[in-house]
């Protein structure tokens, strides 16, 4: 199945955390809080402006962004979690070191 989000809504795949500290130690399942950073699967067509223009959204599929603890809600498509959140609900981009040093 194909899931398409409405508007300016993302769908989001969590980006699972780390499973130990950097000091090695390892993080059991029920002290792991939800991580709050995930992949842009999908993203809708945008919202119209008061003049009736479409607005695109600023992210699109692939990208890495942070987001909010409580932010979205889940789902289940295809047998895989995955969160459908309004672009709002997005803090930020994450960008790699290697397109930061091309815009420099």
């Amino acid at each position: 199945m194909h899931f398409r989000p409405l508007h300016d809504r993302v769908v989001v795949r969590r980006i699972e955390a780390e499973e130990k500290t950097s000091g090695g130690i390892i993080i059991p399942d029920t002290a792991k809080e939800k991580p709050q950073e995930g992949e842009v699967v999908a993203v809708g067509a945008g919202l119209r402006d008061d003049s009736g223009k479409l607005v695109e959204l600023a992210v699109k599929a692939g990208d890495r962004v942070l987001f909010g603890k409580w932010s979205g809600t889940e789902v289940k498509v295809d047998g895989e979690d995955l969160l459908i959140m309004k672009e709002s609900d997005i803090l930020g981009v994450i960008e790699a070191a290697a397109q930061l040093k091309q815009a420099a």
